[in-house]
């Protein structure tokens, strides 16, 4: 049965709130089983008998999940379909979820954030295909709603695994209600699946050919500079504060704030970028924001900390904006499906090197002078990759370009 798109008729309105509540459902947990571990980090090394290279691998595991698994998610949604495969994909992640929270030992713990973290990588791909399938005509304020419900999703895991573990008492309990969410996330795409889209003649798009595709290297990178400075922020933002002379209540505080603010920046800067054909823009006025909360941060007095921050905050808005970027440089879901995979997985790769890079430039400088030149280092690679990913171009196009130009050397050949 071959879905429609869900605004274009009445009587696929029922079907189009589904979709959506689906799509929400997901969204929200998409990064539980990344958040919900990080407030108990020490509690779990300790109960666990985790080494020190356990835990670096357990920080580790997201970038290598999200680059991995969602290299092979178009693959996969051509043989399983892309209903079914998400609704997989939220079993496995909450039944990794589920294992991690009753176990008593470091390697199936390990083992098990694995399982729970390929289910959210599934995920991560997917849904800007659905959102391209499903509503091509609706692709901003479907953004918005996605990203919107996804950073929800990851404050709500980070700020609510703690209270939850001190109200129990048991670690255990604080990370197994996050389970109890995907089982809930799984309701919708059951019964989605008799509305499963036709894959009878279908084709993707190999990421080998995406690979040559300067459009789609630019988006990656784009996707990686950006997840780069949101893993770094994460990472090092506390330690900046506390070498500044906060405590570390207060830095925790600030980086509060900071995560908080993703929320509303969600929904303003996909709605802001869905109004233009062109978004290079909006690419120039997140690394504005950005450039001017980093020299603040770097130089200005510490106790003004909090406003230079916010304003980093503003320019995380490119991370939804990289997100939209997968469905609007794309004509067709199969397209997007590839694109997403190809920028996600590249883009995650890059950024999981950025924390380890800061790490050691501040350890060989004593110092941030050399880690916040690399962050302008990125920044103007998020800049000139931003500027032509933005400008309205297509993937298909570029193909046909490339054919076009053979076909002609062919002919001038003979």
């Amino acid at each position: 049965m071959t879905v429609l798109a869900p605004e274009s008729r009445d009587r696929t309105r029922p079907l189009a709130w589904l979709l959506v509540l689906g799509i929400v459902l997901a969204a929200l947990n998409l990064r539980t089983a990344v958040t919900s571990v990080g407030p108990l980090l020490d509690q779990l090394a300790g109960a666990l008998g985790m080494t020190s290279v356990g835990t670096g691998l357990l920080t580790t595991l997201p970038v290598l999940a999200f680059a991995t698994v969602g290299a092979v998610t178009p693959t996969l949604a051509l043989r399983i379909g892309e209903h079914r495969l998400l609704l997989l994909a939220l079993v496995t992640l909450g039944v990794g979820l589920l294992v991690r929270s009753v176990v008593g030992s470091a390697t199936v713990f390990l083992l098990s954030s694995a399982l729970a973290l390929s289910g959210g990588a599934v995920g991560n791909v997917l849904i800007p295909t659905l959102i391209k399938r499903h509503f091509p005509a609706r692709t901003g304020v479907m953004t918005t709603v996605y990203t919107t419900a996804l950073a929800a999703g990851t404050m709500l895991a980070a700020a609510a695994t703690v209270p939850i573990e001190r109200a129990s008492g048991d670690w255990h309990i604080a990370l197994g209600v996050w389970a109890a969410l995907a089982a809930v996330a799984a309701l919708p795409w059951l019964a989605l699946l008799g509305s499963e889209p036709e894959r009878r003649g279908r084709q993707g798009t190999g990421l080998r050919r995406l690979a040559r595709s300067r459009l789609a290297w630019m988006v990656a990178v784009y996707f990686g500079t950006q997840s780069t400075i949101a893993y770094v922020m994460f990472g090092w933002l506390p330690t900046i504060l506390t070498d500044a002379g906060y405590s570390t209540g207060q830095a925790g505080v600030v980086l509060g704030v900071f995560t908080a603010l993703s929320i509303p920046i969600s929904i303003l800067v996909p709605t802001v970028a869905a109004r233009f054909r062109d978004q290079r823009p909006v690419v120039a006025g997140l690394v504005a924001f950005y450039a001017v909360g980093f020299l603040g941060l770097w130089f200005a007095p510490p106790s003004t900390a909090m406003v230079w921050v916010m304003l980093i905050g503003v320019g995380m808005g490119s991370f939804p904006l990289a997100l939209m970027m997968l469905a609007l440089r794309t004509r067709t879901a199969e397209a997007t499906a590839a694109l997403s995979a190809f920028g996600q997985s590249a883009g995650y790769l890059m950024a999981g090197a950025g924390p380890l890079a800061v790490g050691v430039l501040h350890d060989l400088s004593g110092g941030w002078a050399l880690p916040y030149v690399l962050l302008f280092a990125v920044l103007a690679a998020q800049l000139y990759t931003g500027l032509y990913a933005g400008r309205e171009r297509f993937i298909e196009d570029e193909r046909g370009a490339e054919r076009r130009a053979r076909a002609g050397a062919g002919k001038m050949a003979a």
